[in-house]
This record gives structure tokens, C-alpha cells and sequence, in this order.
């Protein structure tokens, strides 16, 4: 499986999108550029062109709400549930950790749904920024709770960053 990557920019910063031969593998941003390491196999092309990028660029200029890109996703089942549960999580809406915990039948397994939205490989397309706390809290985000904020504001008509890509 030929594994290529590149960045793009955005307006909560640079984005790295890893995409294979199977579908969109990887998207990291904000602190987890610096976190999530890169495969010496994957290949850099600058400018790469797929389904995310061209998806992720309607998405930050305010003409897409639902993404519908194909997804390598691994991890254990558990994480699968709750990474692909997030995308019934609808545009400029928010969750928390406990109803989404209910939403996949584990209504008491709210740490570990904590704990694999952490680790989701695919944020914004599976909009893990969308999960809050049961008081209403933005509480974690792998890329940064300043990042959280901000999409949550685009989605929400409410940002303090240019948009227009």
C-alpha cells in the first residue's frame, strides 16, 4: 500500500493529510504535528491533491457540513465505534463524553470513550472537536483546545479567524 502525505494550510493552522492507495490514513493538527510521528515509508508530495484536501478546503470556506471521504481507519474495535460514531454528530452541534458513551451502548465506559476520542486518527472529518464536557466545557483535544474552540466557533458562525481559503 503506496501511503503518500502533505500540508495544507488553514485558518487554525497547517494540517497534515496522510492518504493512501485505500483512503484518507492520517489528518494531524495543531499540537499533534508535533505528536504524531511520520512513517519513514510514507512519501511527501507537496500540493497533494485527494478527496480530503479538496474536501477540507470546502469545509473551512463554509461549503461543506458532512464529509464523505473514503477512511483507513485502525485501531480496536471499540475505538472504531466511537471514532465512526462521531460523524453522526451534525455540523456546529455539540456532545458529551457521557452521551456519546450512551449513544454506542457502553453508558459507563465514558473514560475510554474519552480516551479514544483522544486518540481518533481522523479529526474535523470525524469530528472528534464536537465532544465536550457534561458541563459544557471544552475538555480535551489532541490539537490543541484553542483549536477545538475555533472550529467549534467556524461551525457555529461565530469565528474569530479568516475563513476564505
Amino acid at each position: 500500500m503506496s501511503v503518500e502525505f502533505t500540508y495544507m494550510e488553514s485558518p487554525v493552522g497547517r494540517i497534515r493529510i496522510v492518504q493512501s492507495t485505500d483512503g484518507l490514513v492520517e489528518i494531524a493538527l495543531g499540537d499533534d504535528l508535533a505528536r504524531r510521528k511520520l512513517d519513514a515509508a510514507w512519501r511527501y508530495v507537496e500540493n497533494l491533491e485527494c478527496e480530503a484536501t479538496e474536501q477540507l478546503r470546502d469545509y473551512f470556506n463554509h461549503e461543506l457540513k458532512e464529509f464523505d471521504v473514503k477512511l483507513v481507519i485502525e485501531g480496536t474495535d471499540f475505538q472504531r465505534t466511537v471514532w465512526l460514531s462521531l460523524a453522526d454528530i451534525s455540523y456546529g452541534e455539540t456532545m458529551s463524553y457521557g452521551e456519546l458513551a450512551t449513544k454506542i451502548g457502553r453508558p459507563k465506559a465514558v473514560r475510554a470513550v474519552g480516551a479514544a476520542n483522544g486518540r481518533n486518527p481522523i479529526p474535523i472529518i470525524l469530528p472528534c472537536h464536537r465532544v465536550i464536557g457534561s458541563d459544557g466545557s471544552l475538555t480535551g483535544y489532541g490539537g490543541g483546545l484553542a483549536v477545538k474552540a475555533e472550529l467549534l466557533s467556524m461551525e457555529r458562525g461565530t469565528a474569530t479567524l479568516p475563513l476564505k481559503l
